[in-house]
């Protein structure tokens, strides 16, 4: 174990540790993450159609048919130009990191944003890329937008107005060049595009990123992130918000895609969906610990005990914290095993559940931290969802137990001997 550890340190630590300080990757995650309640919200307004396949016909149907075009109507500006959100987002957290006026900034990544992935249709504008499709095409964007206007402030090629002037103005003839300069570049990368490959820029990115995009959909990929989720965290290190900085644009591009398919009619294909992480993966939190805090509860060790009951219910809202800095879990080496291998049993079991259809396919991305079960329910609307999850959890508190049980055995003697010593 200490040869392990020494090892992981050595090699592991590095890189992540550059992966959290690296600005870019750390901005396309907190926009992408930023971006969700706009997903929540454009899931939530698809439940009906969902519903009303589920009852097919009959009073019921008929009063979801009738309100339907409410919800639908919301589902096309929030969904449906889900890219947009996105631009603007990364951009405003890039920004951000490097103290650039991030509002402004935001809405030159817009613009951008439009000219790269917009098209000219008859009478009007392509819109085909500026949902889930255009997601990738959005960082680059964001990314372009902000370091061209970073550029033009460190040169000081920015119009510089009297402080008289109210601040609201100079900040917006401040933005003027490099919105001219970036609206330009975005033109000129849009048109060379057509004229060299006979295909928009986001058909061409997305031709690009096609190995990639189809590959992070695979159980190896997904063995992979809830490896390294739980090797960062075993060390102390918060796994997610690490590891979700390269994972988190796909699956929150993967499940734009299913909403976007579920309501049109087409199959839904994707598994690796933000939600399907957050509500079968890691339900309860990173390790799935619920079962190992109800073990800790009813654990003859005091020190355990009062853990168990202070993280209870955090645990049921996913939120696991107290267990992992309170057992600890941390460098515990009875811990390592269950808390970092486990998780990947459930991985396995979950994904050919969703491959063979035994769970119904992710169609939602419902609100987190809701209680065990309730995500998975509204992520898939499908019952077995939930079985499965609970199923999930018993399974991993069988394997936390004999783990526990040998940790349970060395604190009592250690707490019964600070009793004699007293």
């Amino acid at each position: 174990m200490n040869a392990l550890q020494n090892f992981l340190m050595k090699y592991l630590m590095p890189i992540a540790n550059k992966v959290e300080q690296q600005k870019h990757l750390q901005a396309i995650k907190d926009g992408m993450i930023a971006n969700i309640p706009i997903i929540v919200v454009g899931s939530i307004c698809l439940l009906p159609t969902a519903l009303m396949n589920l009852f097919g016909s009959g009073p019921v149907f008929d009063a979801l048919k009738a309100c339907n075009p409410f919800f639908s109507y919301v589902s096309l500006f929030t969904n449906d130009i889900l890219s947009i959100y996105a631009a603007y987002l990364i951009a405003k957290q890039l920004a951000k990191r490097y103290d650039i006026d991030n509002t402004e900034t935001g809405i030159i990544a817009i613009a951008v944003h439009l000219i790269l992935v917009g098209f000219s249709v008859e009478n009007g504008i392509g819109t085909a890329y500026l949902g889930a499709s255009g997601l990738f095409v959005s960082i680059i964007s964001a990314i372009l937008s902000v370091e061209v206007t970073r550029f033009l402030i460190k040169k000081n090629v920015i119009i510089h107005l009297p402080s008289s002037v109210p601040a609201m103005v100079g900040e917006s003839f401040a933005a003027l060049i490099p919105l001219v300069i970036n609206v330009a570049i975005a033109s000129i990368i849009a048109n060379v595009t057509i004229i060299t490959t006979g295909k928009i820029f986001p058909e061409f990115i997305m031709g690009l990123l096609a190995p990639a995009i189809s590959t992070m959909d695979t159980l190896p990929a997904l063995l992979l992130v809830i490896f390294f989720t739980q090797i960062l965290w075993f060390f102390g290190l918060h796994g997610p918000s690490i590891t979700s900085a390269v994972w988190s644009p796909f699956a929150i591009a993967y499940g734009a895609e299913n909403i976007a398919n579920f309501a049109a009619g087409k199959p839904v294909t994707h598994i690796f969906t933000f939600g399907m992480y957050y509500n079968i993966l890691q339900v309860a939190g990173s390790g799935l610990t619920l079962g190992l805090v109800i073990l800790m509860i009813r654990s003859k060790c005091k020190a355990f005990s009062a853990v168990g009951k202070a993280a209870i219910v955090p645990s049921i809202f996913g939120i696991n914290e107290p267990v992992i800095f309170g057992a600890p879990i941390i460098l515990n080496p009875f811990m390592f095993i269950p808390f970092v291998f486990g998780p990947l049993i459930v991985t396995v079991l979950a994904y050919f559940a969703f491959q063979t259809g035994l769970i119904g396919m992710p169609i939602a991305n419902p609100p987190g931290f809701m209680p065990v079960g309730v995500g998975a329910f509204l992520m898939t609307l499908d019952w077995k969802a939930v079985v499965f999850v609970f199923g999930a959890l018993i399974l991993m508190g069988l394997i936390y137990y004999p783990f526990f049980k040998m940790m349970e055995k060395e604190e009592i003697k250690k707490e019964n001997q600070a009793v004699e010593e007293e």
